[in-house]
């Protein structure tokens, strides 16, 4: 689907605002609560403990980032998607990978007019490692929500 650039600016405000607020800024990697080194706004790929990076290496990772998950959304997701559902898509892309987000019932769910179905699939993935995480929990609510256009 092209995206206008008013289209784009909106989705992606919001998509940083909501990838920030939950992942948080550490400029310092450190272990995530399953013992992954991660940095930055989250990023995991390629991340040792005891590295560093600066403000704006963390923006442009995070910028980086959020454009592979929105390249994963348009590969996936073939339904109309509001700039609300396109911002909770990407956020929950960019913690998941895209690859688990095509294949989820979730994507399916969406791709066949279910978008009630779809966006209440996001509740599922609060796991990591087999572990129940508060944060997860908080994050998909939040991402289901807007994925449903109640925000």
């Amino acid at each position: 689907m092209v995206q206008t650039n008013k289209r784009r600016a909106a989705w992606v405000a919001i998509a940083v605002t909501i990838v920030g607020g939950f992942e948080g800024l550490r400029l310092a990697a450190y272990a995530d609560p399953v013992g992954i080194p991660t940095i930055c706004f989250g990023e995991t790929k390629g991340v040792r403990l005891g590295q560093r990076a600066t403000l704006a290496q963390c923006d442009a990772m995070l910028a980086d980032s959020l454009q592979l998950a929105n390249r994963a959304v348009d590969d996936c997701i073939r339904a109309p998607l509001p700039d609300y559902r396109r911002a909770a898509l990407v956020s929950f892309t960019y913690n998941v990978g895209g690859d688990a987000m095509c294949k989820s019932t979730m994507a399916r769910k969406l791709n066949a007019g279910d978008v009630q179905g779809g966006c209440d699939e996001m509740l599922r993935w609060t796991l990591a490692k087999g572990i129940r995480l508060p944060g997860l929990v908080k994050r998909r609510a939040i991402e289901r929500n807007m994925c449903l256009g109640v925000v």
